[in-house]
């Protein structure tokens, strides 16, 4: 294994402790039961504390270790668990993170600030502790690896360590001596034996294998559990042995049996690593010769003895098989490289294309042999789209918990008791997308709490309930994905924005605005109706950012509010942004993409000359003339169709030449010098080589409900 492939494999992993943290330790305070929380939380400091001290980083290890300590109290009940704690904790998981940020953007350089916007937090921690009794460890042992002369002891308040590492444990990217150090930290080793007896001779010596056991004799307050985790990366690639202090003659005999060394030898290496004098290897040696220990299974001895019952050890190896079960299962995924997974998607795009010029190929032969082929071709592209698309689909609700963090920070900040309600997070959509609605949400949400929340005197004066909630919820619509923030604050003020609007000449004295028209006044750059400038709002920056990177995700925002109930933001995003199931339409040479999803029907044009709408049925359907929109020229054909198109609960018609069907669509992104062309989300390649534009829905929806639908398509 490279080293560098292994640290890396660390950074993402304890970022994903760290999430893990944050997350239950938001949920600790509303939970009867915290044992699991806190033994989770627990976990995952442990694990990234041994992770770190793998790989010697000292800062990582020492600041963690005193964090751990007090989620031990914590775990053993001698700790409560209040607000304070909570609070604090979560400012030392990131200072955590901000530690191992720094390792990865310098190895080679210690961060001194940084070290020292640490220490308060360490001093805080340690009052937790005792007013500072609890040490801070190295990644070095107290004592050297030879033997330490003990007077007036004789072993019995040591513990005692046998591991033999296997044979490819420095293939696998594992250094033995680093355990050894690392064990270290938690007490003193004593004394230690290194045992030899495996070594070849030189010329059969494979430098890249491991032939080294060790016996290790160690002082210490941790537990079992403890010192049995400093192994835990390696446990599968080792044999293990741990006897407590004051263990009895008879573990030593059993140790000594099980271990593959000859007897009398290894019972020499105990007496010289100090965990057993030469009279008790002497008693113990005796009484394992007038004992020939029967090789049963320890459940049936236990059940003989009458220890436990035979219902307890047919529980107990159920819960072991489900745990293997469970491991197997883990074992099956594997982490993906973001680039790799990119170059994937890019390369299923350019094998559709191809496809689609093998298809017209196949047509214009009429060879029906190829055409036969063809289709069983397009079947399995289909399926492989289908596939690597899934790959990148990820859901929603790790985005959505991250802001659990942000309401618990920001509602201590600004003074109001806010919580968060998540719906929706299994909800899946592209992991593009994900990444980059992360930052706009974030703005939302807070928005929402500052602007929205009423303060909790309003809030008694209304009747409402003194917590305030902030919600966010995710679903599938129409081949999207709908996002709402929502709150149960006051709303917004209409008059307030009109008259804000009217100062700074958004729009003309006497204009007559709906509630959407007025409420989208707010994503007007600059705009802001606060009365102060806080950290969170005030300066009219952010709400016209959020739409920008909204609608340069193909997607659309819109408000709704209700005086004195609050105000739910929609968020409207496509799920991938990679591939789509497209509806291709003609108008006069050109071709014209439509997503599938929101494709509703397709019927014959009909319409009195002038008029915007037909009958559908019996209710009135707007409708666009793509001709006269685009300006095509030439005429348009005797028979034209109406594609329905359905976004956002409402229907609108497009008025084409020609149906050409569904077809796969790759999406192309627009060049800067079309960005702000209006109804044009993106572009595609044909299998002619040609170019097709893909149709921004939402866009075109707005330009159906204006009074002429011959409008400019520059903005």
């Amino acid at each position: 294994m490279n080293m560098d492939d292994a640290l890396a494999t660390f950074f993402a992993e304890s970022r994903e402790l760290l999430e893990q943290m944050e997350t239950s330790l938001l949920d600790i305070g509303q939970e009867s039961d915290t044992t699991e929380t806190v033994g989770a939380i627990f976990r995952a400091a442990h694990t990234i504390k041994g992770s770190a001290g793998l790989f010697g980083l000292d800062d990582v290890v020492q600041f963690t270790h005193v964090v751990e300590s007090v989620l031990d109290d914590v775990r053993d009940g001698r700790l409560p668990v209040d607000e304070p704690l909570v609070t604090l904790l979560l400012a030392c998981g990131d200072h955590i993170g901000a530690l191992i940020d720094a390792v990865e953007d310098n190895p080679e350089q210690r961060d001194d600030a940084l070290i020292a916007r640490g220490a308060p937090l360490t001093g805080r921690l340690r009052a937790y502790l005792g007013g500072g009794t609890a040490l801070v460890p190295t990644t070095e042992p107290e004592a050297t690896f030879e033997r330490v002369a003990m007077p007036g002891t004789t072993g019995n308040d040591l513990w005692h360590i046998s591991v033999r590492f296997g044979t490819d444990v420095l293939r696998n990217g594992m250094d033995p001596l680093s355990f050894i150090r690392y064990l270290g930290t938690l007490g003193t080793v004593t004394g230690i034996v290194t045992l030899t007896d495996t070594l070849p001779d030189a010329e059969a010596m494979d430098p890249e294998s491991n032939y080294l056991g060790f016996e290790i004799a160690f002082r210490s307050e941790a537990d079992k559990a403890a010192i049995e985790g400093v192994f835990d990366f390696v446990l599968d690639d080792c044999t293990l042995n741990i006897l407590p202090p004051n263990s009895r003659t008879d573990d030593y005999i059993e140790l000594i049996r099980r271990l593959p060394e000859e007897s009398a030898r290894l019972g020499e290496m105990l007496v010289r690593c100090g965990t057993l004098t030469a009279n008790e290897l002497d008693a113990a040696l005796d009484v394992q010769e007038q004992r020939q220990p029967e090789a049963a299974p320890i459940g049936s001895i236990l059940v003989e003895q009458g220890s436990v019952a035979a219902p307890v050890v047919a529980a107990a190896l159920e819960k072991q098989k489900r745990v293997k079960d469970i491991k197997n299962q883990e074992s099956q995924s594997i982490r993906i490289d973001a680039e790799k997974l990119d170059l994937l998607i890019n390369l299923v795009g350019e094998l559709i294309i191809a496809s689609a010029g093998a298809n017209l190929v196949a047509r214009r032969t009429r060879n029906v042999e190829l055409q036969e082929c063809h289709s069983t071709l397009s079947g399995l592209v289909e399926q492989v789209r289908d596939s690597a698309l899934q790959l990148r689909m990820v859901k929603i609700g790790a985005t959505f918990n991250r802001f659990q963090r942000v309401v618990h920070d920001v509602s201590r900040e600004i003074g109001k008791d806010i919580v968060l309600v998540v719906d929706g997070e299994d909800t899946e959509l592209d992991k593009t997308v994900v990444e980059k609605i992360g930052d706009p949400l974030t703005h939302l949400v807070r928005n929402a709490m500052d602007h929205g929340i009423d303060s909790p005197e309003l809030r008694a004066a209304r009747g409402k309930p003194a917590q305030g909630t902030v919600s966010l919820n995710a679903y599938h619509d129409s081949g999207s994905i709908v996002i709402e923030v929502g709150d149960d604050g006051g709303g917004l003020d209409r008059e307030k924005i009109l008259a804000k609007a009217l100062e700074r000449g958004l729009i003309e004295p006497g204009r007559v605005l709906t509630d959407a028209e007025t409420y989208g006044l707010i994503f007007e750059p600059g705009f802001s109706t606060a009365e102060k400038v806080t950290n969170l709002s005030g300066r009219g920056v952010g709400m016209d950012v959020v739409k920008r990177n909204i609608v340069a995700l193909r997607g659309s925002v819109e408000i709704a509010s209700q005086p004195g109930l609050g105000t739910t933001v929609t968020v409207r995003l496509p799920l991938t942004l990679a591939i789509i199931n497209g509806f291709q339409v003609g108008v006069g040479k050109s071709v014209f993409v439509v997503p599938l999803d929101m494709v509703d029907e397709c019927v014959e044009f009909t319409a009195d000359a002038g008029h915007d709408y037909t009958d559908l049925r019996g209710q009135v359907l707007p409708f666009i003339r793509m001709r006269d929109l685009f300006e095509v020229p030439g005429t348009p054909s005797a028979r034209q169709n109406i594609v329905v198109v359905k976004h956002a609960g409402q229907k609108f018609g497009l008025v084409v030449d020609m149906l050409l069907g569904e077809a796969q669509t790759v999406i192309k992104p627009l060049s800067k010098m079309f960005a702000q062309v209006k109804g044009i989300s993106g572009s595609s390649i044909l299998g002619s080589g040609d170019v097709a534009l893909i149709l921004d829905v939402p866009a075109l929806m707005q330009q159906a409900q204006l009074p002429s639908s011959h409008t400019p398509l520059v903005a």
